[in-house]
């Protein structure tokens, strides 16, 4: 039977998936020493509601705000019955399924575990980040009834689930457009039909929704929430407590911020801007889509939160930007071309990077920011040509040299008189990369090596290609220029006769390599794994072949210790006319996995390991 003929009919009953009602039950459950949070939630949802109807009035007539328009609370203690009104842009029928029925659409496995790991004083911080906020509600109700009307709209519907694995949907009767949300309050709820107990949450947690928030108390309606925009109050007039809790409610986050910007800018362009740093990492970092979601106002009116006021490599900056200088009825289309909002987004870019300046001076804490929010900043380096050299500056990296953090100027100042070049090597983990072979020429000489360890270090750096003069260089890549510092003084071993053993092995690997030759760049290793000169680093190539996008035709360069045992034991063979085939395969899949990889042929490389263990004179072909 299809939707429209059960709806027809009436009432239809429609079932949560098995796994819903699993995350239901984790949300009722594990956040019950915070049941408060709720009412943050089902405000806020209110609130969003309410500004999304202002919105779409700009272009649609029919959808007008009653000029009264706000978010009423009703306890009704007799019937144990909580209400939530707004006046905003309401739900068909179509959207109550689509927004009620579907629970946390960035992966309910992700938010259920996430749930399960988290302590607890963190759990309310994830419900408005994986947008299950509105489930919160079956914490203190055993029955919710959700009876909407989209504006515009003619018929009204009504939701209602007990939370246990179902919900049901009916036609209803609403006067005017917006949403009540009714719960029918738990036995051991009773605190949350107390007026006043609902107004200290208000205030705790709703203080500055923009619009008014009443609850109904003796019949009267009383005002709950201040409603100011913090943002436009001079800097001196807000407190640090006041700022906190715009904060969270603006973010749905429970730490403090790391950072608040709050000014006003005057002359050319006027706004006011009320931005914050978070003191933590999101906990869908992995999932954050690559947009600035900064708020923008005009004149208070919420106009979108799609006006990339700070580039994708800011996006983890939150907060409110509020302009007299943009029309009301400003579309999105017009929001990207008008000259205006440009010069907004470079001032408001220029005062962030500007801050990070001030803070980067403080370097424990810098440590702080750089550990949660790192990897998307340095994401500036690759795509925005503008700060580059901006952000290169700010940016922060482990190093062979020193313990902690250290940046481009630093490494500089440490060179050796003879160094024209800064050193890198990027790998999937930084402890690893300060073991790799790769760096062991460099160690020996004490040049210092920078270790990147994030996806995006194996892109930005060939965008950036130097630093105040200083070219970047990848040790993995091409040739080393270690010459020129001189051999390390524990290396006076003598070196095998690679003439005649460098084109045996070349032509036992075939085009499993692209060359095969000598190096400097060892100290204890046999052989190591390279990039051609001129190629793609192993790195780039690891993380194109895990996003299915492997690069053809790019083979590594083996490159071996002439003064390794193992080498001058394959010399000596090639030299008595022993093949060497068995063995150079062996060498190119062990140096593999020294390089975080898997021999291409794994059992191959069993078989010939075991023919070498077991003492055979020639591994078995």
């Amino acid at each position: 039977m299809t939707d429209a003929a059960n709806g027809a009919k009436g009432a239809e009953t429609r079932e949560f998936s098995a796994e819903v009602g699993r995350l239901l039950d984790l949300v009722v459950h594990s956040l019950y020493s915070e049941r408060e949070i709720f009412l943050r939630e089902l405000v806020a949802n209110a609130a969003d509601a309410t500004d999304r109807r202002r919105f779409e009035a700009l272009t649609d007539g029919a959808r007008a705000l009653p000029e009264d328009a706000k978010i009423r609370i009703d306890p009704e203690k007799d019937a144990r019955l909580l209400t939530i009104s707004d006046d905003g842009s309401g739900m068909t029928r179509d959207e109550l399924v689509a927004n009620l029925g579907t629970i946390a659409r960035s992966g309910t496995r992700a938010f259920g575990k996430q749930l399960q790991d988290a302590k607890p004083e963190d759990r309310p911080n994830l419900i408005g980040q994986f947008g299950v906020g509105f489930y919160a509600a079956f914490m203190v109700a055993d029955k919710v009834d959700v009876i909407s009307r989209r504006a515009g709209a003619d018929e009204a519907w009504r939701w209602t689930s007990d939370g246990k694995g179902s919900y049901t949907l009916e036609p209803a009767t609403r006067e005017k457009a917006g949403t009540d949300i009714i719960l029918h309050i738990k036995e051991d709820a009773d605190e949350f039909l107390d007026s006043w107990r609902l107004q200290a949450i208000i205030r705790k947690w709703s203080d500055h929704i923009a619009w008014p928030v009443t609850i109904l108390r003796d019949g009267n309606e009383e005002a709950a929430n201040e409603g100011t925009a913090l943002w436009r109050k001079a800097k001196g007039d807000v407190t640090e407590e006041q700022l906190n809790e715009f904060y969270r409610h603006l973010t749905h986050n429970f730490d403090t911020p790391w950072d608040t910007l709050h000014w006003r800018a005057e002359g050319m362009m006027e706004f006011s801007a009320l931005l914050f740093v978070p003191g933590s990492r999101p906990f869908e970092y992995a999932e954050q889509t690559r947009e600035s979601r900064i708020r923008l106002h005009v004149r208070r009116m919420f106009i979108t939160d799609e006006a990339d006021i700070l580039p994708p490599w800011l996006r983890f900056v939150q907060g409110v930007v509020d302009t007299e200088d943009l029309p009301l009825n400003v579309s999105r289309e017009m929001l990207q071309a008008t000259p205006v909002l440009a010069r907004i987004r470079k001032a408001v870019t220029s005062k962030v990077m500007g801050e990070l300046k001030t803070r980067a001076k403080d370097a424990e804490s810098y440590t702080t920011f750089w550990e949660n929010f790192g990897p998307i900043f340095k994401e500036g380096m690759w795509d925005d040509a503008a700060h580059r050299t901006e952000v290169a500056g700010l940016s922060r990296f482990r190093s062979t040299a020193v313990e902690g953090l250290t940046s481009f100027d630093d490494y500089i100042s440490r060179m050796k008189p003879e160094q024209d070049a800064i050193y890198y090597l990027t790998g999937d983990n930084a402890e690893t990369l300060a073991s790799s072979p790769q760096i062991e020429g460099f160690k020996a000489r004490g040049i210092e090596v920078l270790l990147l360890s994030d996806p995006v270090d194996s892109f930005w750096p060939d965008r950036l290609s130097s630093f105040e003069g200083k070219t970047l260089r990848n040790v993995a890549q091409g040739q080393t220029d270690l010459e020129k510092f001189g051999a390390p003084a524990e290396t006076d071993a003598e070196k095998a006769d690679m003439d005649t053993l460098l084109p045996a092995l070349k032509t036992a690997l075939g085009e499993a390599v692209s060359d095969v030759k000598a190096t400097d760049r060892l100290v204890s290793s046999a052989m190591v794994l390279t990039a051609p000169e001129g190629g793609p680093d192993l790195q780039l190539q690891k993380l194109m072949q895990r996003s299915g996008q492997a690069l053809p035709g790019v083979t590594p360069v083996l490159e071996l210790n002439p003064a390794h045992p193992l080498v001058h034991r394959l010399a000596q063979k090639v030299k008595a006319g022993e093949p060497v085939d068995e063995l150079a395969h062996i060498l190119l899949d062990v140096a593999s996995i020294q390089n975080g990889e898997p021999p291409k042929d794994v059992n191959a490389f069993s078989r010939r390991l075991m023919d070498v263990l077991v003492g055979q004179g020639t591994p078995a072909a």
